[in-house]
């Protein structure tokens, strides 16, 4: 499990060297494409057969559309607009989210740690868009709500994924979506690769496109899910609030991003909300892991 938080908390700085010589969208349509013909090779290799159930298809869809897609196309402009720290503390909330939205819409029950966890967690957030200092501007305060915006996006596949009735593996699960998602990924970012100049990509950049396609999702998510069955869904979470503090720590050697004050102060408040909120939750029916 900590090599997964290792894989993920440094991934946000091995994307920024990739994204400073090529556009957000092109990027993740790249990524995602590659990421998902592996997975469904995993798929066939592991289960025998990649077929979907005629039922989920539309499901697969619309779950593709929201966690890879729309997520990507939030993150992407929010990560080349904002810093690593804010990007992983804002990201790192969305346990909060999913279990507010999930007693909102009654998946889930209201309890009191869940409240408190969040009030916690939010305030963090706050605190970090509302900072001041010659690091923080406009272009960042969008770049953090687009943040937010894909942290939204993924609570609620989390809890469509909670809600769905159809029966498949975690893992069919995750290579359909980033299948379904894939395409309009690279419909976006089509042009920009078409334009790229692939001969004048430095090795910095190449080493953030395999890194963010091989170990952050394919490898990363093979870990993950190998750790969620042995050492249970409670402690994998605690390990995951982790990822934050890895992600600063990496930046700061890889890009030269010092971690400041109102960053510290909000992931403490942050990864207190999401250790609080944790208290007596239930382990959700089937959930997948979040490629960053």
């Amino acid at each position: 499990m900590l090599v997964v938080v290792l894989i993920w908390g440094a991934n946000f700085s091995f994307m920024k060297m990739a994204l400073a010589e090529m556009s957000g969208l092109s990027f993740a349509g790249l990524r995602f494409s590659l990421a998902a013909v592996i997975l469904l090779a995993v798929l066939k290799w592991r289960e025998g057969s990649i077929a979907l159930p005629r039922e989920a298809w539309w499901t697969l869809v619309w779950m593709g559309l929201l966690s890879n897609t729309l997520y990507q196309v939030f993150f992407m402009y929010g990560l080349t607009h904002t810093s690593v720290a804010n990007a992983s503390l804002i990201i790192a909330t969305t346990p909060l989210m999913v279990s507010l939205l999930g007693a909102v819409t009654g998946i889930e029950a209201l309890r009191r740690p869940v409240v408190t966890g969040g009030v916690l967690g939010f305030a963090g957030v706050a605190l970090i868009l509302a900072g001041k200092g010659a690091t923080l501007g406009v272009g960042r305060l969008a770049g953090d709500l687009a943040i937010f915006g894909a942290t939204l996006c993924w609570a609620v596949f989390t809890l469509g994924v909670r809600a769905m009735r159809i029966r498949i593996s975690t893992l069919r699960l995750t290579a359909w979506t980033m299948a379904t998602g894939a395409p309009g990924l690279l419909l976006l970012g089509g042009p920009g690769l078409i334009d790229l100049d692939w001969g004048g990509l430095s090795v910095r950049a190449w080493t953030g496109i395999w890194y963010a396609t091989l170990l952050a999702i394919v490898v990363a998510y093979l870990l993950w899910n190998n750790a969620v069955r042995v050492v249970g869904s409670g402690r994998t979470a605690i390990f995951n609030s982790m990822i934050p503090l890895i992600a600063m720590l990496v930046a700061w050697p890889l890009l030269g991003e010092h971690p400041r004050p109102i960053q510290i102060g909000g992931a403490v408040l942050i990864v207190g909300g999401i250790l609080y909120s944790r208290r007596a939750s239930p382990a959700p029916r089937l959930a997948a892991a979040r490629p960053t």
